[in-house]
């Protein structure tokens, strides 16, 4: 096995972005690619990982940018500063990972009709409105997911099957959130899929959350079950 990792520009029209990919080169052809959408502070060292860890399974990972080439949050003020304005617009957020979903089908190794995506807190909100656009996308899984319901419904059907994975006690996805969300997707006649973890908060698959007074704490056996449980979804999308 040799994963060969790099980054790569790609624009959402005058916006720069910079992605980070990696892929098994003892596979030979094209093969599935993921999309990865980082969670609120930025694309960073924790998304960049995932898409080695993507790799490894045989994937074309591709981890997107929302926020523009270099750009990270320092601290929780920052990150709700950075992720703000894509929670208030959301056809801007649906257009900036739109072309991250564009972006990924040029790689030459990739199976454009063989792609899904997985995203962490804000990037679970972020691919679950790429399959609310309709995108020709097999699956998305979100993790620990912001599952607030858009006001502009796409009117296309969504094609992509939905796993959420989601802490039973997130702060940040509130019951009331949740029954939208389940209902949103029984109404839209979407395949989907909820996995509620017990005493089980947000970002619960980072090992840096630590931070109780926000709602985010780190738990290891949550974190394994929904890999395990992305691997599996993936494994029958992908097929």
């Amino acid at each position: 096995m040799a994963i060969i990792s790099n980054t790569v520009n790609y624009l959402d029209g005058g916006t720069l972005l910079q992605a980070f990919f990696a892929y098994d080169d003892t596979f030979e052809g094209r093969r599935p690619a993921v999309l990865i959408s980082h969670a609120w502070g930025g694309r960073d060292d924790f998304v960049n990982n995932k898409a080695i860890q993507l790799a490894e399974l045989g994937y074309v990972a591709f981890a997107l940018d929302m926020y523009g080439q270099g750009v990270l949050g320092a601290n929780p003020e920052e990150n709700a500063a950075l992720m703000q304005p894509f929670i208030d617009d959301r056809q801007l957020l649906q257009q900036r990972i739109n072309a991250a979903f564009y972006a990924v089908r040029l790689l030459p190794w990739v199976d454009d009709s063989k792609i899904a995506a997985i995203g962490f807190c804000f990037g679970g909100l972020c691919v679950l409105d790429l399959a609310r656009m309709g995108a020709d996308i097999k699956g998305v899984v979100s993790f620990h997911g912001l599952l607030n319901v858009p006001e502009n419904l796409a009117n296309k059907p969504v094609q992509a099957k939905i796993l959420a994975l989601h802490g039973h006690d997130d702060p940040m996805a509130t019951d009331d959130m949740v029954s939208a969300f389940c209902q949103e997707m029984t109404d839209l006649k979407v395949d989907w899929q909820l996995h509620q973890y017990g005493n089980t908060v947000h970002a619960f698959t980072n090992p840096n959350a630590n931070s109780p007074e926000l709602g985010t704490v780190y738990k290891d056996i949550a974190k394994q079950r929904s890999w395990q449980s992305m691997q599996n979804f993936l494994a029958e999308v992908l097929a």
